[in-house]
């Protein structure tokens, strides 16, 4: 979604801005701007596309003096991309220029009374009119914090706010409700961002903005942090955790492909002093306050969205089999509206990879208001949902920057799996002997994707096969049906073909009226209770001209030979475990038909890497 940064101190603004833009490429946007304050002047450039763009137009200007400046990337909500609606946003007589990530939901009731008092508007888009509520207000002879916080207390929606004024050359102003804001606190200078990525070169001391704060940030180095209604706010400082070799490629050609490679590590950081093989047990300090609750749930309500959703649906197969306690997935942008019914003894688990994914936040706050306990699976430390919920479980995956999860995807799993052993040893489901099996085999799947990853070239030379495909369908069983859902979203989201994943017996109904002779249609058929019936499918998906592919355990070659045109083989694993395997080359084939298509990889059309509005 949509990237803010911003600068005051005593270096030059554009620099640090422009590579804060680049730094911020990978949540997904269609146009950049930047604002550099210049003595009695702010000086505004904008272009639609990439922050590639900008660079170019803003090349050879005169751009050394300013040390005061705010940027962003823009993901259109109101307003097609274009020049006049990228940010930042000028008011009406130039003194407020801003930038904003977010949706004011009141935007036309505050334009037409704008436009009643003589208010000209040149873009489509929300974002200008709360610039020239905060000028309309400030004609009041009042300050320019004043007036902020005054506008807001107007405005109905999500934002994620940095403002500058011509006249007050030595101060930035952020607010945030609902869209992340984060400051990094320099030697007498500040660094504002949507997340921690451009400010980590700078600094490791970092405030993180709660809902309905206003920050202050002076030249001198002095901050304050208020309430909307000016209330004092003490934020603590926090280190940030974040090594700066994770935002950049290093030898890889994508993140995505770079965030493929590192799942083995991922997942080793996810369980890393959580498993005590000696006593066949998992130790999940972040939510052992409510092991209790947990073991005298009536249900468990995972919410989520996209792969976090996913997730969701292999987390409801592990907590079910191991612990016996039942589980449902709800899309989080379906929960929040249709009032759900939730007792007092379920337990709600919010899973996000980012911590501000807003249907899931909305959710959250639902869930809480109706009593449940909530628990979230989040990889950003300090995150909305984070902090938020009574406890919570991080999944150290590091940070993602490729717009598709991959590495977000198996480390969410890594802990709803240790989740759902915890619960099957709390409830009595799983004794010494099964728990320690299955913890021990869990520790060898690391080892395991990076065998799978050996055999990335054959993937790619599949890929070569997809170029010109139109449709593709993802058929698995059991835990796998799931993982063909994820694999048939990477496709969609990084290549641009339409897939389709179902459970495989599903086919029957309805979906086989769409097999054309030539089809790729793709199976996860792994040894498990449900491989003969997957065969059998395979053989109606055959019969109507379907060209099969399929992912299978080793041992099973022999007996698809005769049916599927390839072979893709994963070692042989515990059933459960397979999802942690079979993501892994429908990760690198969706991967690498991307590639082969010209597309964006790590930046795909469309798309946002965390979605902070509805």
């Amino acid at each position: 979604m949509c990237g803010i940064v911003g600068y005051i101190g005593d270096k030059q603004a554009w620099p640090i801005i422009i590579k804060g833009l680049e730094r911020l490429e990978y949540r997904g946007y269609d146009s950049a701007g930047v604002a550099l304050h210049n003595n009695d002047n702010i000086l505004v450039y904008k272009e639609s596309g990439r922050v590639e763009n900008l660079k170019k137009l803003v090349n050879g200007k005169n751009k050394t003096n300013n040390t005061l400046g705010i940027g962003h990337t823009r993901w259109a909500t109101h307003g097609a991309p274009s020049n006049i609606n990228s940010h930042p946003h000028v008011s009406q007589n130039g003194n407020i220029v801003l930038v904003h990530n977010g949706i004011i939901e009141n935007y036309a009731v505050l334009k037409q009374a704008l436009e009643a008092r003589g208010y000209v508007f040149k873009s489509d888009t929300d974002t200008e009119v709360i610039c020239n509520l905060i000028e309309s207000i400030k004609k009041e002879n009042i300050s320019t914090i004043e007036a902020v916080r005054l506008a807001l207390t107007q405005v109905t929606g999500a934002y994620g706010l940095a403002i500058i004024s011509k006249d007050e050359p030595n101060q930035l102003i952020v607010a945030r409700k609902g869209s992340p804001i984060v400051i990094g606190i320099g030697q007498k200078e500040f660094f504002v961002a949507s997340d921690a990525a451009p400010i980590i070169e700078y600094t490791n001391q970092v405030i993180y903005l709660d809902d309905g704060d206003v920050a202050v940030l002076n030249r001198n180095g002095f901050y304050s942090v208020t309430s909307i209604a000016n209330e004092i706010r003490h934020p603590e400082i926090k280190n940030l955790e974040l090594d700066i070799t994770a935002i950049e490629k290093g030898d890889f050609d994508h993140f995505m492909l770079k965030e493929i490679f590192e799942q083995p590590k991922a997942i080793n950081d996810s369980i890393k002093g959580r498993i005590n093989l000696a006593e066949a047990d998992v130790i999940l300090g972040g939510i052992s306050r409510y092991e209790y609750k947990l073991l005298k749930a009536k249900r468990i309500i995972f919410v989520a969205c996209g792969t976090s959703w996913h997730a969701a649906l292999t987390g409801e197969y592990f907590i079910e089999e191991l612990a016996r306690i039942p589980a449902e997935v709800e899309y989080a942008s379906e929960f929040r509206y249709r009032n759900p019914v939730i007792n007092k003894d379920d337990i709600v688990i919010a899973i996000s990879q980012s911590g501000e994914t807003a249907d899931t936040l909305a959710a959250v706050e639902i869930a809480k208001a109706k009593g449940a306990t909530v628990l979230s699976i989040c990889n950003v430390i300090g995150s909305s949902i984070a902090r938020k919920t009574d406890a919570g479980i991080y999944t150290h995956a590091g940070q993602e920057i490729g717009v598709a999860s991959t590495k977000a995807f198996t480390t969410q799993l890594s802990v709803l799996f240790l989740l759902a052993v915890k619960l099957g040893k709390l409830n009595k489901q799983l004794d010494n002997k099964r728990s320690g099996y299955l913890l021990k085999s869990f520790i060898g799947v690391p080892e395991l994707i990076e065998k799978v990853l050996d055999e990335k070239d054959n993937i790619f030379e599949l890929a070569k096969t997809f170029i010109s495909v139109k449709d593709v369908f993802y058929l698995g069983r059991s835990y796998t049906f799931p993982t063909a859902l994820e694999g048939a979203l990477k496709l969609k989201e990084i290549s641009y073909i339409h897939a389709e994943a179902y459970p495989a017996a599903e086919m029957k109904h309805g979906p086989i009226a769409l097999i054309d002779k030539g089809m790729p249609v793709i199976f996860i058929a792994t040894n498990g209770k449900s491989f003969d019936k997957v065969m059998s499918n395979m053989e109606e998906m055959k019969a109507r001209g379907a060209r099969l592919i399929t992912v299978s355990t080793k041992g099973s070659k022999a007996l698809l030979d005769n049916i599927a045109e390839t072979i893709i083989e994963i070692p042989e694993i515990d059933e459960i475990l397979v999802p942690f395997l079979a993501i892994i080359p429908l990760q690198l084939l969706a991967y690498r038909v991307a590639v082969l298509r010209g597309c964006d990889v790590d930046k795909p059309r469309n798309l946002a890497k965390s979605v902070t509005v509805e």
